[in-house]
């Protein structure tokens, strides 16, 4: 797929002006079919009447058509990019920037085992990769004005903690720099899929409170939008006053709020999965890690018991603080519903996307850093001494980084 830029780095400010746009909010967390069809009854049934009954404005062609073409492109990027980049919380493929050099634009950004971004140009599987700093860059291409351009960008992007898409979103809009396709910018439809089971936790406040007991037998967001879809248009009608009602807005702002309220849980959900997936290899490492301290030859290594013991400071203290922000996340979050309305929803979705780069950036650093062990170790490979070896070349290296990160979160009580 060709991406071409959608908008040139002069346009950058009203590029990032338009994302809280329902265009570019996240559509994934529902099935892409539901919505067009919630869209389309909306737009031939439910809006004409709403509108002579209550005065809003009916939902356009145009803006219907928005609709269809936003999800027609966000599956044509699923198809242009690797879904394990896009959904990697390490991995930025440059496509998504707008570089003018074609060779810098197939390649990637990584953050490798020390947390430090290098630039992949090639990887041919076991045949090996290319890699090599930003800064190496300038010994390679001309010095251009389109090359001095490309560069600024990716020394912007190198000094990011994390290439997830949640914190790119915040950063892209920090740093004043466009992308080619706001839709990669969304989490790929296999990986939405797959935090269905986290989603659900979010979901079921919203449908209890808007529907109460009567609401039972609805257990996702693609069900709670299917009851906009019922061919009863007096039912549908009933069940939009319902939540607009709930939520103190007007008709027409219902889908708007399920977009976003979707995206927001969306990336917890995200983020979640990602340190359940951490966690238990965490703790097979520094299980390990007491093994190896026993191994006599790897005693009398200088200063090895000290960096063992440093280490399991160290990720003990991350992932418990990690840890400790979730179940905040969970615990204030809830006392949303107590009296639930636009500006609530609102003031919560600001405090959780403040956590979103400090949050992808931790979660970033200790994936690098069990998969870097893994690679090197896995399947019973190497012995006391090699291990011992790598963990002071490698594992120690970068968790100060990651400790004063952690550190450095905002404070979770503002979501009281």
């Amino acid at each position: 797929m060709d991406l071409e830029p959608l908008y040139r780095t002069d346009h950058a400010e009203a590029q990032w002006s338009a994302l809280p746009s329902t265009a570019i909010i996240n559509r994934k967390f529902i099935n892409s079919e539901y919505y067009n069809d919630v869209m389309s009854f909306m737009n031939e049934s439910v809006m004409p009447e709403a509108a002579e009954t209550v005065g809003i404005p009916e939902i356009t062609a145009e803006e219907t058509a928005e609709v269809r073409r936003s999800a027609a492109q966000s599956q044509a990027i699923d198809q242009a990019l690797d879904e394990g980049d896009r959904d990697s919380l390490h991995t930025l493929p440059l496509g998504l920037l707008p570089l003018n050099i074609p060779s810098l634009a197939r390649a990637k950004l990584l953050k490798d085992s020390r947390m430090k971004s290098m630039l992949e140009m090639f990887n041919s599987g076991k045949a090996g990769s290319g890699r090599m700093e930003v800064e190496a860059l300038s010994n390679v291409f001309e010095a251009t004005d389109e090359f001095k351009a490309d560069l600024a960008i990716l020394e912007h992007m190198e000094k990011l903690h994390s290439y997830d898409v949640y914190s790119l979103r915040i950063e892209l809009r920090r740093l004043g720099i466009p992308i080619k396709a706001q839709e990669g910018l969304q989490l790929s439809e296999r990986k939405a899929k797959e935090l269905t089971v986290y989603m659900t936790e979010f979901t079921r406040p919203l449908i209890q409170q808007i529907y109460g007991g009567s609401g039972n037998d609805i257990a996702s967001m693609d069900q709670l939008l299917a009851m906009f879809k019922r061919p009863d248009k007096g039912d549908a009608i009933k069940n939009l006053r319902m939540m607009a009602d709930k939520l103190g807005i007007g008709l027409a702002e219902v889908p708007t709020f399920l977009e976003e309220y979707g995206d927001v849980f969306l990336s917890l959900a995200y983020y979640k999965g990602a340190l359940d997936e951490i966690i238990p290899r965490v703790t097979a490492f520094l299980d390990e890690l007491d093994d190896i301290n026993k191994n006599y030859q790897v005693r009398q290594m200088p200063r090895f018991e000290e960096t063992c013991n440093n280490l399991q400071m160290r990720f003990n203290d991350i992932t418990a603080s990690l840890t400790g922000r979730f179940e905040s996340f969970d615990r204030n979050s809830k006392t949303l519903w107590d009296n639930i309305n636009a500006a609530s929803f609102q003031a919560i979705k600001k405090v959780i996307e403040a956590h979103y780069v400090t949050i992808g950036g931790v979660l970033c650093g200790l994936m690098v850093k069990m998969d870097a062990w893994d690679e090197k170790f896995g399947g019973d490979c190497g012995g006391p001494v090699s291990k011992a070896d790598f963990i002071m070349s490698e594992m120690r290296m970068g968790m100060n980084y990651i400790a004063e990160l952690e550190k450095s979160a905002p404070s979770t009580t503002d979501l009281s």
